[in-house]
């Protein structure tokens, strides 16, 4: 007989987390005027939210954290990041920051000009704040396959080369300066990037004159799928893949807090010498001297340990199969997600699955609340809240796909938790039909408004 999987650890240390009422969970929505992001953690039972520095790191992590040199200069846990770093990625400069959107904002200030152009594939929230907030334009360049949530395609992460030959002839070219990917494409449904894309996109990026810059917060998730998924790979360990996909990027941003495994962290790595030194300047302003950026040298430590433990087979496929459960569970009962399931979280349709809320009404929102409501799991809705507002027309903005994302932290719950969010999404959506009113926007920022927006329910 076949022995059944297991995980690929045991476990060392737990929290308590408590469970509540349905009326308990209905005030405490209200005065968080429906927003998830501002409930706090002991009022959700499972929290999906992210799995943004929400995982368990490894006794390794830890004890490297007691090594950490908190010197201000030239600090020993700033050459071992630097090692690992050249080692797994390859890259020879680097910059740390206190996470992505703050590598995002420091390579930014030096790339990007009022009314230039960034092609990728479906740039996340930050992205594309740090984008129009210098007046500038993102343009998504996604293959029209990830707007199939049904259709079975193992790359949906990927640039259509033909959509950014489109951007390139109706632009002027020295308003473009790079071709961002992202890996895994996270708005898209956590969906990973070939490595024939990635080198397709790079070869048009050099024809081009421009650089490849690759938004790293899962690389590790995309390496495994392309090891899994695209042939020639199957037989090639994950660092080696890691290797191979960022010989075809210039530079890259990177939020530790996802494949590392860490708290808190992030980096910018580029091979030009002349990029280091002009991003420098922007780091030492916003971040911290050169040798620490946003990060603390325990920090620095624990994410250079955790590079090395996110590159390893056995740790992402234990990582992997929890969230390939939970998306089993929810199509055994139905429940439209975005198909194959993703590396680091399950995407629920919620247009399908509300087919009665008009999308002025915001249904992945309006899931969002429901799920909540059933049994205390926060995950976070991926639509047109966080689509945001045209920064020059300022009209919501309605994206092709509305889903809600329920984000599994690494290292960090069980299956039978896996269960619980399973039957929970499956409640709602035994009662969808009733469920004919959304919700609306009461307040908003004017960037970025989903981490801090208002909503009631109509």
């Amino acid at each position: 007989m076949e022995l059944p999987f297991a995980e690929s650890y045991r476990i060392k240390m737990v929290a308590p987390i408590k469970k509540s009422t349905r009326a308990e969970r209905e005030q405490w929505l209200k005065e968080a005027h429906y927003n998830l992001f501002n409930l706090k953690s002991d009022q959700v039972f499972i929290d999906l939210l992210t799995d943004s520095g929400t995982g368990a790191m490894s006794e390794q992590q830890w004890s490297a954290m007691m090594l950490g040199d908190e010197s201000y200069a030239g600090a020993s846990s700033y050459y071992n990041l630097k090692t690992a770093i050249q080692n797994i990625l390859g890259f020879d400069y680097f910059l740390p920051t206190h996470q992505g959107r703050a590598a995002e904002n420091v390579l930014f200030s030096v790339l990007v000009k009022e009314g230039d152009v960034v092609p990728g594939n479906s740039h996340f929230d930050t992205t594309k704040g740090h984008i129009e907030f210098r007046k500038a334009k993102a343009i998504d360049c996604t293959i029209e396959e990830a707007y199939q949530t049904e259709l079975e395609y193992p790359f949906k992460g990927n640039v259509s080369v033909e959509k950014l030959e489109k951007v390139f002839a109706s632009t002027d070219a020295s308003k473009i300066k790079f071709i961002i990917v992202t890996v895994t494409n996270n708005s898209s449904g956590g969906q990973p990037v070939s490595m024939q894309n990635l080198r397709d996109v790079s070869q048009f990026a050099k024809s081009k004159g421009v650089m490849l810059i690759v938004d790293s917060a899962r690389f590790a998730e995309n390496a495994y799928f392309i090891k899994k998924r695209e042939k020639g790979y199957e037989n090639k360990s994950i660092k080696e893949i890691v290797s191979e996909m960022y010989s075809y990027a210039d530079a890259m941003t990177m939020s530790s807090k996802k494949d590392a495994i860490v708290n808190m962290g992030g980096f910018i790595a580029m091979r030009s010498e002349s990029l280091f030194e002009q991003a420098s300047v922007f780091n030492i302003m916003f971040e911290g001297y050169l040798t620490y950026g946003g990060m603390s040298g325990r920090d620095m430590n624990a994410l250079a340990q955790g590079l090395d433990e996110g590159t390893e087979f056995d740790y992402l496929e234990t990582r992997i199969k929890q969230v390939e459960y939970l998306g089993n569970r929810l199509i055994e009962f139905g429940i439209p997600i975005q198909r194959p399931i993703g590396g680091h979280a399950v995407f629920i349709d919620a247009k399908k699955l509300l087919p009665n809320i008009a999308k002025e009404e915001f249904p992945a929102q309006t899931l969002a609340i429901e799920l909540y409501l059933e049994a205390g799991i926060r995950g976070v809705e991926i639509g047109a809240i966080l689509a945001d507002r045209d920064p020059i027309t300022r009209e919501n903005r309605y994206p092709a796909l509305e889903l809600v994302r329920l984000a599994i932290p690494r290292r960090t719950y069980t299956n039978n938790h896996m269960d619980v969010v399973a039957v929970a999404c499956k409640n709602v959506f035994d009662r969808k039909e009733k469920i004919t009113k959304g919700c609306k926007i009461v307040k908003e920022a004017p960037i970025m408004r989903h981490f801090t927006v208002k909503i009631e329910r109509m």
